[in-house]
């Protein structure tokens, strides 16, 4: 017995050995091991931009998933990043408008987080985040959240950067990830980017098709056919199929309202062009994301299918893609065609991204 205690306690010291830096003996060290990202190899999959001051290292990732799941972060210590993107809801929230640390009700819905880092290769533009394009990149986007009065309600940082200081672990966190037990806003934000980069959705019954892993059923290939042709007219704002993101990136008004709500884009741009357009989001994992558009006014994907069929309203700065199928009366698509197009949009569901697989 005693035999058996010492071969534990000996394993268990090698593993806490194994843990610090060779040299110092601090399990803190500053680490700057390369995080293994895998871009998927469905086709289309490309590479996207990594800033050169903040690669992805195993710490700065783990420091980031902590931070992002940790209501430190909120001016009250009840709101964490997760609590409006949660995992079985593919990073967003299923409530209409999500809850604030305050109590406050949010003025649109919450946006999924996945296959983020390919705005900054695809949208060359300085907005590409949040739904009226406030953020440029991930660092400033992580930032957003925890200063907004209605989320977060921190009302600035150095109180945030004060509670993450004084505690226990959080400094000899970001001296592994950034090599000083300093926590500035910088280091912060850079971290929940890390994080952010590596929630990848790449593993849908459509990209399964791609590698040639199962084959489609036809009411899915008739809905591609819809959405990749004029029939349908999804693909001029969510890509090709070829595309695997099933979004542009950019930004449209899509005739949601005769006058929108939501100034959208012109309130960061000041254009009156850009007046009720809003990001268009990724069709993927639509099942786990509802509800749907910027105000979550659609409970269902048949809604949202049958408010391009027919729904759409003119505007001033409505979408010229939209605009065309008024002179017909809308999209004018069948019960069977609606159908389809619906089993297509259903394979684009990430079952494994959300932890169900």
């Amino acid at each position: 017995m005693k035999k058996f205690l010492f071969v534990i306690i000996g394993i268990s010291l090698f593993i806490i050995a194994c843990k610090k830096d060779p040299e110092t003996g601090d399990p803190y060290a500053y680490d700057p091991t390369p995080y293994n990202l895998q871009i998927p190899k469905s086709l289309g999959w490309t590479s996207f931009p990594i800033p050169s001051d903040n690669p992805l290292t195993e710490a700065g990732v783990a420091l980031g998933r902590k931070l992002f799941n940790d209501p430190i972060l909120s001016v009250n210590n009840t709101q964490s990043c997760a609590s409006c993107h949660k995992v079985p809801n593919s990073f967003t929230d299923p409530l209409r408008f999500s809850i604030g640390a305050l109590g406050d009700i949010g003025e649109r819905q919450s946006m999924p987080l996945f296959n983020l880092a390919w705005a900054e290769r695809y949208n060359l533009t300085n907005h590409r985040y949040f739904w009226d394009g406030g953020a440029t990149d991930l660092e400033r986007q992580a930032i957003g959240p925890i200063l907004n009065p209605i989320e977060m309600a921190n009302p600035d940082l150095f109180s945030v950067l004060a509670r993450l200081q004084k505690h226990p672990e959080y400094p000899s966190l970001f001296r592994k990830a950034f090599g000083s037990d300093s926590i500035t806003s910088v280091k912060l934000a850079k971290a929940i980017a890390q994080f952010e980069r590596t929630l990848i959705s790449s593993n849908s019954n459509w990209d399964k098709a791609e590698r040639r892993e199962r084959l489609r059923t036809q009411s899915e290939i008739n809905g591609m056919i819809i959405f990749s042709t004029e029939k349908g007219d999804c693909f001029h704002c969510h890509g090709n199929p070829s595309s695997p993101f099933f979004t542009d990136y950019l930004f449209h008004n899509n005739g949601l309202d005769e006058m929108p709500k939501d100034s959208g884009l012109m309130r960061i741009t000041g254009l009156p062009e850009d007046f009720g357009l809003m990001k268009t989001p990724s069709l993927r994992n639509l099942s786990f994301t509802a509800p749907y558009m910027h105000d979550g006014r659609f409970n269902t994907l048949m809604e949202v299918i049958e408010f391009y069929n027919s729904g759409t309203k003119n505007s001033p700065t409505v979408d010229p893609m939209i605009s065309k199928s008024f002179p017909h009366g809308g999209l004018n698509l069948t019960p069977m065609e609606k159908n389809d197009l619906l089993n297509f949009l259903l394979s684009l569901n990430d079952s494994s991204f959300v932890g169900l697989k």
